[in-house]
């Protein structure tokens, strides 16, 4: 009797509990506040936060990193890399490339905004070599600089196969960024554009044709995947999307994906990535370095998107507005609505937001392609 009232004693999470688990349920707790009482993207975040929770109770084995477990069974799909193609191929099936395939120069703000992506990664190389301490090297610099793109399949991909261990403080940066598109994104631009570049109104966008739709991904995805094959897994399923999209003969797998596909897989990441963020692993001195920097990597890719978009303006003779610039960073669609509503503030009749979406596209598959020459050269 005795031996069992021991080990029944034994088996209460509540008297094995640590100071850096109760910190991380805390953790845990306020991300759910976020997602439920303010709506930072409740659909990722939600899970993720529930996912941090469970993970830091002990004994109960929930844990991405406990063997055999259920969550360590979900998150294979991330370690295997099944999750992040799966949703770019759900992105391309909502992905109008109209946009982009009418106005091609919109991909040069794309590229400008990959600006972060690179500062960040000198940034870290940097940081490594002052504090040897943190072992910052080339993986973890093209890991962490990769937050700037602001597409967190993007990230989830190039971290899993170059440091993984980096994964939680990664994830979580680049997800938690995403929400804080509006916050971080308007001054930036504010700062960086005049009241009489806001107010600029472009004119409307030329229809591409379906033609001109289903040609684009199959030959962006040959193209591609001939001069990226790393990249191979991510742009070849968001290409596989879109064209299914635009063939106009699959209805119903474009609304599986849409809708069905799509919410699977954002809560199976969800609850994947906050399910790794277990104390001993997320509660280190790299962590606040790694988000600072994400902040960092998102705040400069924003800088490099308008500063090409203000370059355009002056090569157009004022016909393109500096405030799509903001979408050179792959936050999609919320980088596209702050366009938008920023440009309706300085003149009613502006309509950015299909403008915006081109340098939204562009940069969602520059950030992908980036992420597959990170993992070529040190993967």
């Amino acid at each position: 009797m005795g031996d069992s009232l021991g080990k029944f004693v034994d088996g209460i999470g509540i008297l094995k509990i640590t100071f850096p688990q109760i910190i991380m349920l805390l953790v845990g707790l306020l991300l759910i506040y976020l997602a439920v009482a303010k709506k930072y993207e409740p659909l990722l975040l939600l899970p993720l936060a529930f996912g941090i929770v469970i993970a830091n109770l002990p004994i109960v084995g929930l844990s991405a990193h406990d063997e055999g477990g259920l969550l360590n069974f979900l998150y294979q799909g991330i370690r295997l890399g099944i999750y992040p193609p799966l949703i770019f191929l759900c992105l391309g099936a909502m992905t109008d490339f109209g946009p982009l395939i009418a106005s091609p120069k919109s991909a040069l703000i794309g590229i400008g905004g990959q600006f972060g992506i690179f500062s960040a990664f000198a940034l870290i190389l940097l940081l490594g070599s002052l504090f040897p301490s943190l072992n910052f090297g080339l993986l973890e610099a093209a890991s962490i600089s990769i937050i700037g793109s602001s597409d967190g399949p993007t990230t989830i991909f190039a971290v899993t196969r170059l440091a993984p261990e980096l994964l939680p403080a990664v994830a979580i940066a680049a997800y938690s960024y995403m929400a804080l598109v509006p916050f971080i994104q308007a001054p930036i631009m504010r700062a960086l554009t005049t009241k009489k570049e806001r107010a600029i109104v472009m004119p409307e966008l030329k229809k591409a044709t379906q033609r001109q739709k289903i040609i684009f991904p199959i030959a962006t995805a040959i193209v591609t995947l001939l001069l990226f094959p790393a990249a191979g897994a991510l742009i070849a399923m968001l290409m596989l999307g879109n064209l299914i999209r635009e063939s106009g003969v699959a209805e119903r797998h474009v609304r599986t994906l849409q809708n069905d596909i799509l919410n699977i897989l954002t809560l199976l990441i969800g609850i994947s990535i906050g399910s790794t963020a277990t104390a001993e692993r997320f509660l280190q001195p790299s962590t606040l370095i790694i988000i600072f920097v994400g902040l960092f990597a998102f705040a400069l890719g924003t800088v490099g998107g308008v500063l090409t978009a203000k370059l355009l303006c002056k090569l157009t003779g004022g016909k393109l507005n500096p405030l799509i610039g903001n979408a050179g960073v792959s936050a999609m669609p919320m980088a596209a609505r702050v366009s938008q509503k920023l440009g309706q503030e300085y003149n009613p009749q502006n309509h950015l937001l299909m403008h915006a979406m081109g340098p939204i596209v562009s940069s969602t598959i520059g950030s992908a392609l980036v992420a597959g020459i990170f993992v070529a050269l040190f993967g």
